[in-house]
């Protein structure tokens, strides 16, 4: 074996990893967009693909609205001031215990109308004529209004669980569509199976 036999397989042995080592890379750049086509796309997910809510940016006392099913939803991040808001108003409520059934799910059907008291996930179409009611949590002690969602079209109210009040046309509560909490601040929209 001569000198040049020697520095030939090395040769070899550095060309023959090095090509290895690029075509690992370039399966790799290939695979992440091929994986990543099989999430659902925007589309998908507007027409009815569960949607993630990520809830770690939503300060207490703040509401995000995002489209599932081509719907807007809205989730509010209640304070503990908004909650206990809830109470003393029943009276003025058509529906204070959620006795409609369509309106939301199970887990739903309680005071809050949520998984987990602080968040509060609607569908942001008032029950009357599907127009958008807009947030108004101010107090205002002397039109007894303690807070909670406005429909300026036909003049229908609810309160910060999304429950309608007695004598506007909105027949029943605002809707509790099916979610489902992943984590502690990640919310899955359109999905409620392992529902806590």
């Amino acid at each position: 074996m001569t000198d040049d036999d020697v520095v030939d397989s090395s040769r070899r042995h550095f060309l023959t990893v090095a090509t290895l080592a690029t075509g690992a890379v370039g399966a790799g750049l290939v695979a992440v967009p091929f994986i990543s086509s099989l999430n659902p796309s925007a589309r998908a997910q507007a027409l009815g693909a569960p949607v993630e809510v990520p809830l770690g940016s939503i300060q207490p006392g703040e509401m995000i609205r995002i489209i599932w099913r081509g719907k807007v939803v809205y989730v509010l991040r209640r304070t503990k001031e908004m909650l206990a808001r809830l109470k003393g108003h029943d009276d003025n409520l058509r529906d204070p215990a959620s006795e409609v059934v369509e309106q939301q799910p199970d887990y739903a059907v309680n005071e809050a109308r949520s998984v987990k008291p602080e968040y509060l996930v609607l569908v942001g179409s008032c029950t009357h004529l599907g127009c958008a009611p807009i947030e108004d949590f101010e107090v205002r002690p002397t039109e007894s209004w303690s807070g909670g969602f406005f429909c300026p079209c036909h003049g229908s109210k609810f309160d910060l669980a999304g429950r309608v009040y007695k004598g506007v046309p909105a027949p029943t509560n605002l809707v509790v569509p099916p979610h489902r909490f992943v984590s502690d601040d990640l919310i899955l929209i359109g999905q409620d199976t392992g529902a806590a």
